[in-house]
């Protein structure tokens, strides 16, 4: 098995370049910040629609990155001055359900933590 891993730009400005990424997908990895509850927002508003327009029938993976963030209580007091805080793991499985997603998984690429998991299911949906 080998990966190739493809980290397109969420920006604006490569709205259009992005779709040139997608031909020839077997997984998405579709990600967010579990210390920003306004990009688990964009899921459902921007990434579903897009990845589902030029990926249709391919699996997608929702992954919370930032596991780490969760208890960290300068996170916490940043996010509590916007009157949110970080995102709960059943707030991330109920977009995953409702995005239709292969699986929901969290990881956090500083302590390492669920990493491994994330590219071992990602394999197993490509594979399927």
């Amino acid at each position: 098995v080998e990966l190739a891993l493809w980290d397109t730009a969420g920006q604006e400005d490569y709205d259009r370049l992005r779709p040139l990424s997608y031909p020839d997908t077997d997984v998405i990895l579709m990600c967010f910040s579990i210390d920003s509850p306004d990009s688990l927002e964009n899921i459902p508003e921007k990434w579903t629609p897009e990845v589902k327009h030029f990926c249709p029938n391919v699996p997608i993976i929702l992954v919370g990155n930032k596991k780490d963030l969760r208890s960290d209580p300068g996170t916490i007091k940043e996010l509590g001055k916007m009157k949110q805080e970080p995102v709960k793991p059943e707030e991330g499985r109920a977009m995953a359900e409702k995005i239709n997603a292969f699986a929901y998984l969290e990881c956090s690429a500083k302590s390492k933590e669920g990493v491994r998991e994330v590219f071992e299911t990602a394999t197993r949906a490509a594979l399927q």
